[in-house]
């Protein structure tokens, strides 16, 4: 089956639900944000400048200007990726994030796909030795899982291009896994993005972080000006130490409430949570009633739709079947709220949770109109897999 690899979380939001599919952090951007980014657009008559930018993003890592290109959001940097080089095996461990793989296989590279089994950690040795070019993120979306610079270290050869996603790094307090100050690895390319810390989805605001001669590389395949004002101001105010303080803190408030989550989810029958989570979110997996002997009926992300919630589907990242949803965690009242909700729809008293009723023939429709129920409001529990084999994703 064919996936969609350009499928994201904002194409799950819908007037009236409540937001887990997108992991931007609630609230952002903070005011003082707010205000660098309403200044800098006093001055749109001049053209953008990256020089400041690009200077306060290698200041942040303990690097020199030569080796940090900003970039519009993490995306262009996969674009770029897959422009300027072209590698002859290039491998991208899923599930994982898929634009730079969608962005290979746009610039006519073929790409394999290391497909990791839950718990979703890795072995280098896995990769295959051929592999000129290959994208690991750390921590991992969608799974959450935080590899240690170490094993990604070991994936690192003369000839390689390895590129890791950090655009989640600062989800984790001190960052202890961040290759972002490496100097010493071969090919290393780490990505970063300020999307998901400082609600700046709408600004397009990243950077990546390289040796200078592919920055060099990277920088040839662009437009001029590809860069905007106001984000190169946002650019450079994220990079200062106060905002990292910020983001610091963030991170230690997020745990908490991850943990938390993560503990009301696995206590739900039928739940899997994926363990070692330190991203924003969590990827878990729900058992669920089949709809009918003829096939599968809907999904737990289908029937959290209908209970007034927006969570990212799991089928579209390689490696996932439509057992397995994305969470973003949120505050504690609300991720409370959604475990409750969860607890419902994956429970016995199905038709009741979802407003229902079991004794009906005749349900009556949003518009008024009558049809018939639902076959999986009656259909017995079973549970979906994922891919692999029996027993490999319990």
């Amino acid at each position: 089956m064919s996936l969609d690899l350009g499928f994201h979380g904002d194409r799950e939001l819908a007037e009236g639900l409540v937001d887990l599919a997108v992991n931007v952090r609630p609230g952002t951007p903070p005011p003082w944000l707010r205000e660098v980014i309403r200044s800098a657009t006093d001055d749109l008559a001049a053209y953008p400048d990256a020089t400041a930018a690009t200077a306060a993003v290698a200041r942040r890592h303990a690097r020199p200007p030569s080796e940090a290109l900003v970039t519009a959001g993490a995306a262009e940097a996969f674009t770029l990726i897959a422009r300027a080089f072209h590698p002859r095996h290039a491998v991208v461990i899923h599930p994982q994030f898929t634009e730079p793989e969608a962005a290979l296989r746009s610039a006519g590279h073929e790409v394999g796909q290391l497909i990791l089994r839950p718990d979703f950690r890795l072995d280098p040795r896995a990769v295959p030795e051929s592999a000129d070019l290959v994208v690991l993120g750390n921590p991992t979306n969608p799974t959450s899982v935080l590899h240690p610079a170490e094993t990604v270290r070991a994936l690192a050869r003369p000839g390689r291009t390895l590129v890791v996603d950090e655009a989640f790094a600062d989800c984790v307090p001190g960052e202890p896994e961040s290759l972002a100050a490496a100097r010493d690895v071969p090919g290393l390319i780490v990505v970063r993005s300020l999307t998901k810390t400082w609600g700046l989805a709408g600004l397009r605001a990243g950077y990546l972080l390289a040796g200078p001669a592919d920055v060099r590389a990277l920088s040839r395949p662009r437009p001029p000006w590809p860069v905007s004002a106001p984000a190169l101001a946002a650019v450079i105010a994220c990079s200062t130490p106060r905002a990292t303080a910020e983001a610091g803190a963030w991170a230690t408030a997020l745990a908490a409430d991850r943990a938390h989550l993560a503990a009301r989810l696995s206590t739900i029958p039928g739940v899997r949570v994926t363990p070692g989570s330190r991203a924003s979110f969590l990827l878990i997996k729900g058992s669920l009633p089949a709809s009918s002997a003829a096939g599968p009926g809907p999904s737990v992300r289908d029937r959290l739709r209908q209970a007034g919630w927006a969570v990212r589907r799991g089928d579209t990242f390689p490696g996932l079947g439509p057992a397995w949803i994305r969470v973003a965690v949120r505050d504690r009242a609300t991720n409370d709220r959604f475990a409750a909700a969860l607890t419902g729809v994956l429970g016995p008293d199905l038709a009741a949770t979802l407003g229902y009723r079991r004794q009906r023939q005749i349900v009556r429709s949003r518009t008024g109109a009558d049809r018939k129920p639902r076959p999986w409001l009656t259909a017995a529990r079973t549970s979906w897999g994922c891919g692999w084999p029996d027993g490999a994703c319990s």
